[in-house]
C-alpha cells in the first residue's frame, strides 16, 4: 500500500555531499516489500571511529544488543540495514540469525564480525528470512544508484518521504562535511533516539570523543522529539567518522573536547542531528500540523522540559489542537499535573502572538477569536512563562491522526 505524503514534508530531498570514504550499496531482497529497495549496506575504505546510541526500552532487539557489543571496539569497517522486519522479541534464533548475515558479510568484505553492524526496522515478531538477506547484502556490493537519496529510501518503512540532512564546513584548510539519513514515522518518543539514523563525515574524530558529540547532540535533537509518546525496541543511532579529508601526514586527529577545530563541527553535527529530528516528526504518522511548546523561567531546565513534555503529550491538548479549539484551561491542566514549582501571580501562557493568561489571570485582551484564527495553521506555538527561575526549554510532539510536534531542549542562565 502506497502512503500519502505528509503535507509537512519538504519540498524535495536535499542535495548532500559526498563523504570521502564511504561506499553505499542498495538492493532488493524482497523478504517483506516486492521490488523495493530495503537493503542498505555502507563499506569504509579503511575503518571508522564509530559511536552509538541506542533504546532504553527493557525489549531491545536483536541487532540492537549486537551493536551494542560491537561498539566498545570504537571502530566499523561496514553497516546492514533491513527494512519490513525488526527482528526485535525474535528469541535465540533471532539472535543466530544476526550472527548468521554479520559473519557472511564480514567475510565478503574481509573484516572482522566485530567491526559490522548491523540494524533491522520494521514488524516485531517476524523472523528475518536469511538466505534472501544473504543474497541481498551481496548484490548490494555491486548495485547502480550509490547515493545518500536511495540510501535513505532503503530503510524507510511506513516513513512518507526519505529523511537527509548535510553540512561542509573547513577545518585545516580541508572541506570536510556532515551527511546524515533517518528513518522515523510511528513509535517516537522521547527515550534516546526513537528510530534510526546513521551519520557519516570524513573528519578525523577518535572514537571516544565522538562518543561524546554524539550523546550531547542526541540530547536535544532525537531524545527532544515525541510522534506518539512510544519508545520503539529497535532505536538506533550510529556516527561513522573516516577521517579521509585529514589523512595528511602532519594532520592530528580530533581528540578532545577542548580542540579548537572542534567548534565549527559541532555547530554542524548538531544541524544535522537536529534537522534530521524535525523531519522524523514531520511524518509522524497522520501528522498535519506543527506545535511547538515553549518553557521558560523554570527552576531547571530538567523541570521545564517536564512541563513542556507534558503540555505536549497531553491527548487532550492534542485533541483541542486537531480542532483548532484555543482551549487553554487543558495547558493549565498539563502545567499543574507535573508537580513542578511555578508561580501562580506571575504565569504567562501564549498562543502564537495571543497573550491568554497574565500574571495568572485571563488577560483582559484575550480574544478567542484571534486565538481560534491562529490555531488553523499549520504550525503553532504555544509559550508558557513560569515566572520563578532560568530555565528555557521547547518541546513538540505529534499524535497519530491529527497533529505535528517537535521538541528541541536548551538551557539559557
Amino acid at each position: 500500500m502506497k502512503l500519502k505524503k505528509s503535507p509537512l514534508a519538504p519540498e524535495k530531498f536535499p542535495i548532500l555531499p559526498s563523504i570521502r570514504g564511504v561506499n553505499i550499496g542498495t538492493s532488493v531482497s524482497n523478504s517483506k516489500y516486492k521490488s523495493r529497495q530495503d537493503i542498505l549496506t555502507i563499506t569504509f575504505d579503511k575503518p571508522a571511529s564509530v559511536a552509538g546510541v541506542f533504546t532504553l526500552s527493557q525489549m531491545p532487539a536483536a541487532p540492537v544488543v549486537f551493536c551494542k557489543k560491537n561498539i566498545v571496539n570504537g571502530y566499523a569497517n561496514a553497516l546492514i540495514v533491513n527494512a519490513g522486519i525488526a527482528n526485535s522479541f525474535t528469541g535465540k534464533k533471532g539472535t543466530e540469525n544476526n550472527r548468521i548475515i554479520a559473519n557472511y558479510f564480514s567475510k565478503l568484505i574481509n573484516s572482522r564480525q566485530k567491526d559490522v553492524y548491523i540494524c533491522s526496522t520494521g514488524v516485531i515478531g517476524e523472523q528475518i528470512p536469511v538466505s534472501k538477506i544473504k543474497k541481498a547484502v551481496k548484490h548490494s556490493l555491486y548495485g547502480r544508484n550509490k547515493n545518500f537519496k536511495n540510501a535513505a529510501k532503503a530503510i524507510m518503512t511506513t516513513d512518507t518521504f526519505p529523511k537527509g540532512s548535510g553540512k561542509t564546513i573547513t577545518i585545516d584548510n580541508e572541506d570536510i562535511s556532515i551527511v546524515g539519513i533517518a528513518k522515523g514515522s510511528g513509535m517516537i518518543a522521547p527515550n534516546m533516539a526513537t528510530m534510526l539514523a546513521f551519520i557519516f563525515t570524513d573528519a578525523l574524530i577518535e572514537p571516544k570523543l565522538l562518543q561524546t558529540l554524539l550523546n550531547l547532540g542526541v540530547r536535544d535533537s532525537f531524545n527532544s522529539i515525541s510522534v506518539d509518546n512510544d519508545t520503539s525496541t529497535n532505536d538506533t543511532v550510529l556516527a561513522f567518522a573516516t577521517g579521509q579529508r585529514m589523512s595528511g601526514k602532519n594532520t592530528k586527529p580530533i581528540s578532545r573536547i577542548g580542540d579548537k577545530r572542534l567548534v565549527k563541527f559541532r555547530k554542524a553535527l548538531d544541524y544535522v542531528m537536529k534537522d534530521l529530528a524535525i523531519q522524523i516528526v514531520k511524518d509522524g504518522e497522520g501528522a498535519t500540523k506543527l506545535v511547538q511548546v515553549n518553557v521558560r523561567n523554570a527552576t531547571s531546565i530538567s523541570s521545564a522540559k517536564k512541563v513542556a513534555k507534558s503540555i505536549a503529550n497531553s491527548p487532550l491538548i492534542k485533541t483541542a489542537i486537531a480542532g483548532s479549539d484555543p482551549n487553554w484551561g487543558r495547558i493549565i491542566m498539563a502545567i499543574g499535573k507535573t508537580k513542578e514549582k511555578f508561580s501562580h501571580d506571575k504565569l504567562i501562557i501564549k498562543i502564537g502572538n495571543n497573550v491568554v493568561i497574565k500574571n495568572g489571570e485571563l488577560a483582559k485582551r484575550y480574544s478567542e477569536r484571534k486565538t481560534q484564527k491562529y490555531m488553523n495553521n499549520k504550525k503553532i506555538i504555544i509559550d508558557v512563562d513560569l515566572g520563578i527561575g532560568a530555565g528555557f526549554s521547547s518541546f513538540w510532539t505529534c499524535d497519530l491522526t491529527e497533529e505535528y510536534v517537535r521538541i528541541n531542549t536548551d538551557y539559557r542562565s
